[in-house]
């Protein structure tokens, strides 16, 4: 099972893109993030025609998330748990019928900047509330990931130049700790277990040629439960995606699981 986490930034924007990377990735699973539109304006037949089920949690003009699946889905529920006043749409989580059934949570955290501020003092408590949701998924000893844009640079050798982050939401210590304390739960980072050492990146911003000077960093990341990680095959990027006509500022990651 190839499952793949896609921060689009618009679908509006990447409406030739998007299709023609899927026709050559040929993944059985996509997550997308920052999909910028109601549920009810989304081109589903777009994908469908392309064998994909469609699943969006909306919203109008910024953020939202969706899953794209040519595996049954199953038991698909929308917004994180743990604060019903929280509007904003960036969780959505599904059972993958496969071989084995993995349940796939795909996120968009809070960016969190100006930091310290409201926006990140959001964020850090959204983190809280996605550590508590992994918590009860961990409970039930089965295969889940938790996959999307994280807006967190791990480490400094996740950046090319780590110095003009320090003090961005993005690699505060505050953010690097929370992130942690998620992953110590019992997670295993999939594209580390994989790849290491510094210059992968899946963020190139738009300004300042940023791509072409290679700057960039690496904030979209999969987080696999232990049962999860066991069936871990790959995890790779498709950084040559930022290169081509109206990209996203993001770049696809996949993993391939024995699923």
């Amino acid at each position: 099972m190839k499952i793949a986490t896609f921060n689009i930034n618009g679908i509006k924007a990447r409406i030739t893109a998007l299709p023609d990377w899927l026709d050559e990735a040929d993944a059985d699973v996509v997550l997308l993030q920052e999909i910028k539109s109601v549920d009810e304006a989304f081109p589903r037949e777009l994908f469908e025609d392309r064998g994909y089920s469609v699943e969006t949690h909306g919203q109008k003009g910024f953020n939202g998330v969706a899953i794209l699946s040519k595996l049954p889905l199953e038991d698909v529920t929308r917004g994180l748990p743990g604060d019903e006043s929280d509007e904003q749409a960036r969780w959505i989580e599904a059972t993958v019928m496969g071989e084995t059934a993995i349940r796939v949570c795909g996120l968009y955290l809070p960016n969190g900047n100006p930091a310290p501020g409201p926006k990140y003092d959001y964020k850090l408590a959204w983190m809280d509330r996605m550590q508590a949701r992994a918590a009860e998924l961990l409970a039930l000893e089965e295969p889940f990931l938790l996959a999307g844009d994280y807006n967190i640079i791990p480490q400094d050798e996740d950046a090319k130049h780590p110095e003009k982050w320090q003090e961005d939401a993005l690699a505060r210590p505050e953010s690097r700790a929370a992130y942690r304390r998620i992953l110590n739960m019992g997670f295993t980072e999939a594209f580390r277990a994989r790849v290491q050492g510094p210059g992968h990146y899946t963020f190139w911003d738009y300004q300042a040629g940023a791509w072409n000077r290679g700057d960039g960093i690496r904030i979209d990341h999969f987080l696999l439960s232990p049962d999860c990680a066991d069936l871990l095959e790959d995890c790779q990027i498709d950084a040559e995606i930022r290169g081509r006509e109206k990209p996203s500022d993001h770049v696809p990651v996949w993993v391939r699981l024995r699923a």
